[in-house]
């Protein structure tokens, strides 16, 4: 099967459907770019398995496949002659051509039964160091999810944020590459949390009416607050008010809860910006891997995660507002933050942080 056509459905996959990451990833040069929507698209298939309409059972099932699929990939690259071929300290793939391996345009060896993905997979983890195991920490992520996994401590939630996110991060750095694998890699699994922490909070409304909760009891507990008494429950058309004019969290004439326990609601947005307070420390360790990437990878890392950090800002400068609704950015809000990035790492070393990209949230290292 042609890897350039499987590289082609992966881009068309992330382009579709990877609304924040699609602005930093394609800031890599061609093989890189190639090699992490194969990536993103395999972890896109996990995710959909977890987030689909289909029985427990049958998601637990399809986990099951998808794990197979990944194990049996790494145990054919550890194949004599089928070793990947590891990122150098500039972050290119040992060939140096930055072209798709393999005969004919065939990844040598593949066992990927026309599944183009697999293909495209197989081909990336041939030319770069990606750590396939990560994946299985994915699964195992997901997997909780279908079993409805509660959280107690934030022990409990960062071990979960670290299957489902710090994987991704160490997974994108084996596409990087970087001359200190062992100090970067907790890096990126900083960084992951704290785009996870981010989502957790931007979805917090949405992941409740699906009857789940992700934040911590003992947190729920330390500010005496609720969501189970209705507070972000779907409201009848009779109980919402208009916003006023000049609200500047919400868009006028938007549809809001009428006010109804305040002191819980209170309580929720306090919980919510300490949630947002954390996540910023996060934030401030994980962005100290840019440095250690070439500069495209750090442009595409830094417009990631700052898209998220910039969300995360929003939210917490709002923190009622992501109680009412799903809070984003525009497109052009992600493609000014994308084009900063670039530009930052651009720059002569020393010139300017690279943190510009992705700017440090004020009070973060309090």
């Amino acid at each position: 099967m042609d890897v350039q056509a499987a590289y082609r459905h992966c881009e068309q996959i992330t382009w579709t459907q990877a609304r924040n990451f699609s602005y930093g990833i394609r800031l890599l040069p061609p093989a890189k770019r190639q090699a992490l929507a194969a990536v993103y698209a395999f972890a896109r298939r996990i995710d959909d398995i977890g987030d689909g309409d289909l029985p427990k059972p049958a998601k637990l099932a399809a986990l099951a496949d998808a794990r197979a699929s990944v194990t049996a990939l790494g145990a054919q690259r550890n194949l004599p002659g089928q070793n990947a071929k590891p990122a150098g300290a500039n972050g290119k793939p040992s060939s140096g051509d930055g072209e798709p391996s393999g005969r004919d345009g065939e990844p040598s060896g593949a066992a990927t039964d026309g599944d183009l993905v697999l293909v495209a997979l197989t081909d990336a983890a041939g030319r770069f160091d990606i750590p396939l195991p990560a994946f299985g920490e994915l699964i195992d992520g997901c997997e909780a999810d279908v079993r409805g996994t509660a959280y107690r401590t934030f022990d409990d939630l960062l071990h979960y944020c670290r299957c489902v996110a710090g994987s991704i991060g160490r997974l994108s750095l084996g596409v990087f590459g970087t001359a200190d694998v062992a100090t970067a890699a907790p890096l990126a699994d900083a960084l992951g949390v704290a785009l996870q922490l981010t989502n957790i909070l931007r979805d917090i409304r949405e992941d409740y009416l699906s009857g789940r909760i992700y934040l911590p009891a003992e947190d729920f507990e330390r500010f005496g607050c609720s969501l189970e008494n209705g507070a972000l429950q779907k409201v009848p058309e009779g109980k919402l008010q208009k916003v006023p004019e000049g609200n500047g969290s919400l868009p006028s004439g938007h549809l809001v809860r009428a006010r109804g326990d305040g002191g819980n609601e209170d309580k929720l947005a306090a919980l919510v910006e300490f949630e947002a307070q954390r996540a910023s420390t996060w934030y401030a360790r994980g962005l100290t891997l840019i440095p250690l990437l070439d500069r495209r990878s750090a442009a595409s890392a830094g417009a990631m995660a700052g898209i998220y950090f910039r969300l995360l800002q929003r939210i917490a400068a709002s923190p009622r507002a992501v109680l009412e609704r799903r809070m984003s950015l525009s497109a052009r809000e992600k493609a000014m933050v994308a084009a900063r990035s670039l530009a930052v790492a651009l720059r002569p070393r020393g010139a300017g942080s690279l943190h510009n990209g992705a700017p440090v949230m004020k009070g973060a290292d309090r």
